[in-house]
């Protein structure tokens, strides 16, 4: 039998300033990586494989050093 598993914990972008702006969360969700939006916490959230994820990081930290 499957155990449960606990439920993700999911972290603010630390962008995040706080006022009510666009916030997302992530979640470890061991086999990819949960995102939400964080005014909407119980609402849907996409799960993305680790690799996409890291790629996806990858190319936000490459466009804000070129910009």
């Amino acid at each position: 039998m499957n155990q449960p598993s606990a439920a993700p914990q999911w972290r603010k972008s630390s962008y995040s300033n706080g006022t009510g702006g666009e916030c997302v969360e992530v979640a470890d969700l061991n086999s990819a990586v949960g995102v939400r939006d964080s005014k909407q916490p119980q609402g849907p959230h996409i799960a993305v494989c680790h690799s996409a994820w890291v790629g996806f990081v990858a190319s936000l930290r490459h466009q804000q050093l070129d910009g």
